[in-house]
């Protein structure tokens, strides 16, 4: 894609490309394409995150930035740059440290475009969803051959081969290795007509940028201030998707108005949504308690038949999850594992209680009740992973996730060594132990009873006995063990070591995973379902709009209480907030020509403001006055003054020439000590011909 475009940022001549031209039109195929090509031809050295974040490694990635800024208007930047940094930093290839660089610098190319723009543009990039692209009429039904050779960064990102696109837009179908299919056929070279080129948006469908970071792993751009205050903005319902309940409304992010917006929609938030999630769990904790309290083996009792309808209604709640954000973001969320895990358990008592009673057997009914009590393993911690939001708990949760992927993979080890000493010693105690017997004795003995190895080595072979039994307590008590727990604290060190970003990588999981769903009403368990119920046999004979109007209808007759509790709640706290400032809804931020108006005394109320209020802050509001001319996508870019551009031209030459004083004090340095060891080598060569 080589359109003219304007003029290019000052330092386009240093750049071994020119910068990527893109249009506001460009699809997203394109706009990826143009960057990739920039990212493959300019980074051809590896370096660090910091270096390209701090040092003259990442020059060129400022004067890209700059161009961004001034010219891009495409809504899908955001999308494109985070959908390249998943593809270079899952590539496998013998420049892997050079893969990564191109990744970190997708990455600090997003994040440093949107702190450079409006908070209110930022939204919209950030919150861009990828929309279904219109299938051709005259698509065949198979279309090249399979892409079978390993993906680079030279690769092709339209697959070569894919199944017929869905008739209606959905969410992606797959996990995450349908994403990597699709993200590793990205094609920079050209040599493919753009008639013949395939879309890979089908499985980014439905994902909006953050959700597209959560997936990518992009933890350092999930931290920065401008997300964050995204995510908490979604968090609070000061940024809906709905602004009414009828059967015309569509989904869009957009900021609360209390004047203006149904208060069913407040149903919506995240955070009211994960209220309630704890209530239910709550009530189903107590039911399963009381469950298994009664433990009736004759017949099925009231709070069992309860317990029923919370398995149902707690199933059909994380199926419909499932279907709404797809199994790549799906995945993501820790928590989710939980809930399968706590659906099979359920369905599993359910069978053997069923067969128990048709059989009148009573071992399969008690066998049912032992499968349910194994329930709680699993409904206590999800009850508590409200405590995700705690920065501890935030951090202590991927510490464990990845310390129990180091286990399990170290466990691998541990098993070969254990099945081939259990085979030699059970031979040489054929006539003392059986095999049962043995293997516990050896469990013990890798646990820490090493005494039991030593009083039966010489029942097992009083020649080899002993010395085989020393070598296993010797690899098993000091070898395998220290082993082990030194991965683990180097696997709990490395995830430690960003706490923060950690933290925050969660809450914003915690956080999306309550607002992808596409569904105009939503129903909380056990209320959802009613609609199950009453409206979905009504598909067979209903018009779409009759349903969709109909479920709105039962959704305002079954949730005014919760409603009129949340409406109650957020007027106390309206109460509680003496700043006059409404706390819930965030208000639209005035135009930047309005703010840049405003003088600084405006900003010292102590209390803070209301997400993206009308009275920013002191910073904002000198970001927003150096910065003006942010583009929102859809809209032209508003045009800073011209004092504002001459001081953002100037801020980027000072930031090069601190830049390359750095590298040339780090040279120096280093010639200096170089200097200092030749001039120590020929002191010491001139004593030793002195001696």
């Amino acid at each position: 894609m080589s359109t003219s475009g304007p003029k290019s940022p000052i330092g386009e001549e240093q750049l071994a490309s020119p910068l990527p031209r893109i249009k506001s039109d460009d699809s997203f195929v394109e706009v990826v394409k143009s960057l990739s090509v920039y990212f493959v031809d300019e980074i051809t050295m590896p370096s660090t995150f910091e270096q390209l974040r701090t040092t003259s490694a990442g020059s060129k990635l400022r004067i890209l930035i700059d161009y961004l800024i001034a010219s891009v208007h495409n809504p899908v930047l955001i999308n494109s740059l985070l959908i390249l940094k998943w593809h270079f930093s899952t590539l496998e290839g013998d420049d892997r440290g050079l893969n990564d660089t191109r990744a970190h610098a997708c990455e600090i190319v997003a994040w440093r475009f949107l702190t450079r723009i409006s908070e209110r543009d930022a939204v919209d990039f950030c919150l861009y969803e990828l929309p279904a692209v219109p299938k051709p009429e005259d698509e065949s039904s198979t279309s090249g051959t399979p892409f079978t050779s390993d993906p680079n960064e030279r690769s092709s990102l339209l697959p070569q081969f894919r199944a017929q696109d869905p008739p209606t837009p959905i969410r992606p179908s797959s996990r995450r290795v349908e994403l990597l299919r699709s993200v590793s056929h990205i094609n920079i070279s050209g040599l493919m007509d753009d008639e013949d080129e395939e879309d890979p948006t089908t499985s980014f469908t439905g994902l909006n940028g953050l959700e597209i970071a959560a997936v990518a792993d992009c933890k350092r751009f999930l931290s920065q201030r401008i997300v964050q205050k995204i995510v908490t903005g979604i968090w609070n319902g000061d940024i809906t998707f709905w602004d009414g309940l009828n059967e015309k409304t569509l989904k869009k992010p957009q900021f609360y108005r209390t004047s203006q917006s149904d208060p069913f929609t407040r149903l919506r938030v995240p955070r009211y949504i994960k209220a309630f999630e704890i209530a239910f769990f709550a009530t189903f904790l107590v039911i399963y308690y009381a469950v298994l309290v009664e433990r009736n083996p004759y017949k099925i009792t009231f709070l069992e038949v309860l317990l029923d309808v919370w398995f149902a209604a707690f199933t059909y709640d994380e199926v419909s999850e499932f279907i709404d954000a797809g199994s790549i973001f799906y995945a993501v969320d820790l928590w989710n594992g939980c809930d399968i895990v706590i659906i099979l358990i359920g369905a599993a008592f359910l069978i053997c209680r069923v067969v128990g009673l048709v059989r009148d057997d009573k071992q399969i009914i008690d066998a049912a009740f032992d499968i349910l009590s194994l329930e709680a393993l699993f409904m206590v911690p999800r009850i508590c992973s409200i405590l995700s939001l705690h920065p501890y708990f935030g951090t202590l949760i991927p510490c464990l996730k990845e310390m129990a992927k180091e286990f399990v993979k170290f466990m691998v080890v541990v098993a070969i060594l254990y099945i081939g000493f259990l085979t030699t010693f059970t031979l040489l105690a054929r006539d003392s132990f059986t095999l049962a017997e043995m293997s516990w004795i050896l469990i013990k003995v890798f646990f820490g009873s090493s005494y039991l190895g030593f009083d039966i080595m010489t029942d097992i072979n009083p020649i080899l006995g002993p010395p085989l039994m020393l070598i296993f307590v010797i690899m098993t008590t000091i070898l395998l063990i220290t082993s082990l727990i030194s991965i683990l604290s180097d696997s709990f060190s490395k995830v430690i070591a960003h706490a923060r970003d950690e933290y925050l990588f969660v809450y914003s999981v915690y956080v999306l995973e309550a607002s992808t769903s596409n569904r105009l009403t939503h129903f909380y368990p056990p209320l959802n379902l009613i609609p199950l119920i009453l409206i979905r046999p009504l598909r067979l004979c209903l018009p779409a709009s009759h349903l969709r109007q109909s479920r709105i209808v039962l959704l305002k007759i079954t949730h005014a209480p919760i409603v009129a509790c949340i409406w109650l709640f957020e007027r106390m706290h309206e109460r509680v907030n003496k700043s006059g400032a409404d706390a819930f809804s965030s208000i639209d931020p005035q135009p930047i020509s309005t703010l840049l108006k405003d003088t600084p005394s405006s900003t010292k109320a102590k209390k803070q403001k209301p997400f993206l209020s009308k009275a920013q802050d002191s910073d904002n509001r000198n970001s927003l006055a150096v910065l003006d001319g942010a583009a929102s996508p859809g809209e032209e870019y508003v045009r800073g003054k011209k004092e504002g551009r001459e001081s953002l031209a100037r801020e980027r030459v000072l930031e090069d020439r601190v830049a390359d004083l750095s590298t040339k004090i780090e040279d120096m340095g280093t010639k200096i000590e170089e200097l200092t060891a030749l001039i120590m080598a020929g002191q010491g060569a001139a004593n030793e011909e002195g001696v």
